[in-house]
């Protein structure tokens, strides 16, 4: 059977400078959930209609997040009680191009995601008056109110559509880990369309095709609701009901 890099490497290739236009800070997304075995059915079906990120000759790029919260995990209690206008705050190492980002991440009510970022090349364990001062300008939080909170590390494949403004990004070989756990999640792909607007899309046309539905968790709160079971996920339930088998080590 073929791998995915395999696969990957029948596939035209894009350079970040190159994606620069489709950086897509402010957009609507769409996810799925499905197995890597569903991935390598996947990826042929789509080579024609998309491009491969290249990094430093790359093709399978590995990210490093620490996502904060407060002690009390207000902003994974919002997520789970599905409010809207809700924030998201993280530093992000892109491992293999060596860069950081302080990131926010906010949704509003009309679904729609926008991220804002600073570069900061060393993972924030505390903040300074930098990082206070970003943190305040977006988000209703202060330096003090934020303490790290779990580690979401993955594979990532980024696709970019040939003919419109759409990428496509595809998270595997996850992991979740605090100070005391690590978790290894290596059956689960988290796959997310990321646009500007509805326009048609090739692979959610696919994933219809396919019968592959639409799932919406978050990286951060299923790494959240694995790593502290004990936390309210009433909402979650579900979905992780449905995620149980591409849980299993």
């Amino acid at each position: 059977m073929q791998t995915v890099l395999n696969i990957l490497s029948n596939f035209n290739t894009i350079t970040l400078a190159e994606m620069e236009g489709v950086k897509l800070m402010d957009r609507t997304d769409t996810k799925y959930t499905f197995s890597v075995t569903d991935l390598l059915h996947i990826l042929p079906l789509v080579k024609d209609k998309y491009k491969v990120l290249v990094v430093e000759n790359i093709l399978i790029n590995r990210y490093e997040t620490l996502y904060y919260d407060t002690p009390q995990l207000t902003l994974y209690h919002q997520h789970q009680a599905g409010k809207r206008n809700r924030y998201k705050v993280r530093h992000r190492t892109y491992v293999e191009s060596k860069i950081g980002f302080l990131e926010v991440k906010f949704k509003n009510n009309k679904g729609r995601t926008f991220k804002t970022r600073i570069k900061e090349e060393t993972v924030c364990y505390t903040f300074n008056a930098t990082h206070n001062d970003f943190l305040q300008r977006k988000t209703p939080y202060t330096a003090t109110d934020l303490t790290p909170m779990v580690w979401v590390n993955y594979s990532r494949i980024t696709l970019v559509n040939t003919t419109s403004a759409e990428r496509l990004t595809i998270d595997l070989n996850l992991e979740f880990k605090n100070e005391t756990t690590t978790q290894l999640h290596p059956k689960l792909v988290i796959a997310e369309v990321k646009q500007d607007g509805k326009a048609y899309s090739p692979f959610i046309a696919l994933m219809k095709q396919l019968h592959l539905r639409e799932g919406s968790i978050s990286k951060y709160c299923l790494a959240i609701a694995r790593i502290y079971p004990t936390v309210k996920q009433n909402n979650f339930k579900p979905k992780l009901h449905n995620l149980k088998t591409l849980l299993t080590p």
